[in-house]
């Protein structure tokens, strides 16, 4: 019998922040990547939540979250992780965070390391600058368009079917996309500005750290000039107490494909 999950809005000065909240015991936050939302650990919710008590929340300018009244950069999201954490009277917890939301939770341990027990950060890249580029052009053009005749609509989804394996979760991720569209890309340009100073701020973080890499989510990357297999080596350099796994199999759309192997490695490595 799953957990009973609840829905709630933090209010906060530059809007409100929907999130969710499951299970008893000790706390675990997720953080979800750009574009998506709460709904990119909806497979996973459950399973941690027989054994933690997990929040969820969806990044301000994402999901069902409110746009923020200006771009926003990744320490300021880390911030609103620690008010999440405040409202619900949270002293520490762990964080998984994907994608953008790696980015974050690294930052959350970076800057308020008394708050963070053990860090999980899958698929980190780090960036050069043609690759920055390559990501800036491929926004700027129109990514986030609302077009007349709809195509927005047939290019997102087409965007994921060769890899995302079903119509039904391939549904889901355009739903998150659309709720995007027609404002700034948030997430993606505070992670690129963020990422000259990535590694100097992984250095600071201490504390038990699991790093999971999709072996076919990086393969996606380079195929699209974002990324190389070989960036992600670095985090090991800047966190050398890490321990890193690469997931089989593991594409951009991991956490909902394959919750069971995602949940096996990070309810052990928590429970170490």
């Amino acid at each position: 019998m799953n957990t009973p999950t609840k829905r709630a809005f933090l209010d906060t000065e530059d809007g409100q922040i929907l999130y969710c909240i499951s299970g008893e015991g000790a706390a675990l936050v997720l953080l979800h990547q750009n574009f998506r939302s709460i709904d990119e650990f909806r497979e996973l919710i459950p399973i941690f939540a027989r054994e933690r008590r997990v929040i969820a929340m969806d990044l301000l300018g994402l999901g069902g979250s409110d746009k923020p009244p200006r771009m926003y950069s990744v320490e300021e999201y880390a911030k609103t992780v620690i008010w999440l954490l405040d409202e619900l009277g949270i002293k520490t917890a762990s964080i998984l965070g994907n994608h953008t939301g790696a980015y974050i939770a690294g930052e959350v341990a970076a800057t308020y390391p008394e708050r963070v027990e053990k860090l999980i950060i899958c698929n980190v890249d780090d960036f050069n600058e043609e690759e920055k580029a390559a990501i800036s052009k491929e926004f700027t053009q129109g990514l986030l368009t609302i077009k007349e005749d709809g195509e927005h609509l047939i290019e997102r989804w087409l965007a994921r079917a060769s890899y995302i394996g079903s119509a039904e979760l391939n549904h889901r991720w355009v739903l998150d996309d659309m709720k995007c569209f027609g404002y700034p890309w948030y997430a993606p340009l505070a992670v690129i500005n963020y990422s000259s100073s990535m590694k100097e701020r992984f250095r600071l973080i201490k504390c038990p750290t699991l790093i999971l890499s999709g072996i076919e989510d990086v393969k996606q990357l380079e195929k699209l000039g974002f990324s190389k297999a070989d960036n992600r080596r670095f985090i090991l350099e800047v966190i050398p107490h890490g321990k890193m796994v690469e997931i089989e199999g593991g594409t951009i759309c991991m956490m909902n494909q394959i919750p069971e192997e995602i949940s096996k490695q990070v309810l052990e490595f928590l429970s170490e």
